[in-house]
């Protein structure tokens, strides 16, 4: 009976601590946002079935795109994005999408 005591507390304390862990991911992806550059950067947008690329002008560096539901309907266009960069990771997350001519 003891042992059933104390693997029920045991049981309520896990459970308490799982809603604290999951409501520290959102601040987590809220600070690498923080200290990502912002940056406007121009060039096409590529597709290779699902995957969704950026291929920048200046240097041809290609990088995924964290949110490519923003960047689907210019595939094989050629933009100008307004995304933050994580150099490290070689993603962007795209805020803004203007259509360059051509």
């Amino acid at each position: 009976m003891k042992k059933l005591s104390v693997l029920g507390v045991a049981l309520s304390l896990v459970m308490l601590g799982t809603p604290v862990l999951a409501l520290s991911h959102p601040q987590e992806m809220k600070q690498e946002q923080e200290n990502a550059k912002l940056m406007d950067i121009k060039g096409t947008v590529k597709a290779d079935g699902d995957k969704i690329t950026f291929v920048n002008d200046s240097d041809q560096k290609s990088w995924n795109v964290v949110n490519p539901e923003t960047l689907k309907e210019h595939v094989g266009h050629h933009v100008e994005v307004s995304a933050h960069v994580y150099a490290d990771k070689g993603e962007i997350h795209v805020m803004k999408v203007k259509m360059l001519k051509q």
